[in-house]
């Protein structure tokens, strides 16, 4: 039987990324010469990509419509940062671990579809100890186009082993929802990820608040290894 793809998106609902995101973008900023800034002054641009978090670091120190050659330098220098120290202080959400575990065991396959690099996200997951419980990759440039998009998890599923007819998408955001619609595949959304807009208004199938709720709200729609 072809078994059931559980397709994870990574920052905002696998792993929470933000302080080694932000760290990464105020090492640049001070090698500018610019300040710091807080996490909190950020809102909710966590995964939503390296540019977006520097035009609004560079927006808060008085820079306003940086060029395109200033982004392109500043991108590579928060990448070189981030890739030396992704996992400083990085964490899976708690029971994302143990969910994961006991889905795997039960026979479903576990994907992921980000739009992070994929190389990020395979070090990211590498230096956490938990690539071995992963059974397909993608990230946002594994593809021509990233999600919203539907060909990445599509892609993700097809490498996990799966077709679209055994797979749900689980993510944090607009993106991910949008993603599982246009693959036509089921979405759970996390309350818990980086979304300006509470994802219940976003229309997911399902959404839950903890981990240890995930298996009780994939047999709720019928999916089973």
């Amino acid at each position: 039987m072809t078994p059931t793809v559980l397709v994870f998106d990574l920052d905002g609902t696998l792993v929470d990324t933000k302080h080694d995101l932000v760290n990464a973008l105020n090492a640049v900023l001070a090698r500018e010469g610019h300040a710091c800034v807080t996490t909190q002054s950020l809102g909710h641009l966590f995964g939503h990509g390296a540019r977006a978090l520097l035009g609004k670091g560079l927006e808060l120190n008085g820079v306003v419509a940086p060029d395109s050659a200033l982004l392109d330098r500043l991108q590579d220098a928060f990448i070189d940062h981030y890739r030396a120290n992704i996992a400083v202080e990085s964490r899976p959400f708690p029971g994302a671990v143990e969910a994961m575990t006991a889905l795997r065991a039960r026979g479903f396959r576990i994907a992921i579809c980000t739009n992070k690099r994929e190389t990020l996200a395979r070090r990211l997951l590498d230096t956490l100890g938990l690539s071995a419980g992963i059974d397909a990759f993608v990230g946002g440039d594994t593809y021509p186009l990233s999600k919203p998009n539907a060909e990445p998890v599509l892609g993700a599923i097809s490498r996990a082993g799966g077709r679209p007819a055994r797979a749900v998408m689980i993510g944090d955001s607009k993106t991910d929802i949008d993603a599982a619609r246009a693959a036509q595949i089921p979405v759970i959304a996390v309350t818990f990820g980086y979304t300006a807009i509470p994802v219940a208004e976003l229309g997911p199938d399902a959404v839950i608040s903890a981990f240890h709720t995930l298996p009780e709200t994939l047999a709720a729609l019928g999916l089973v290894p």
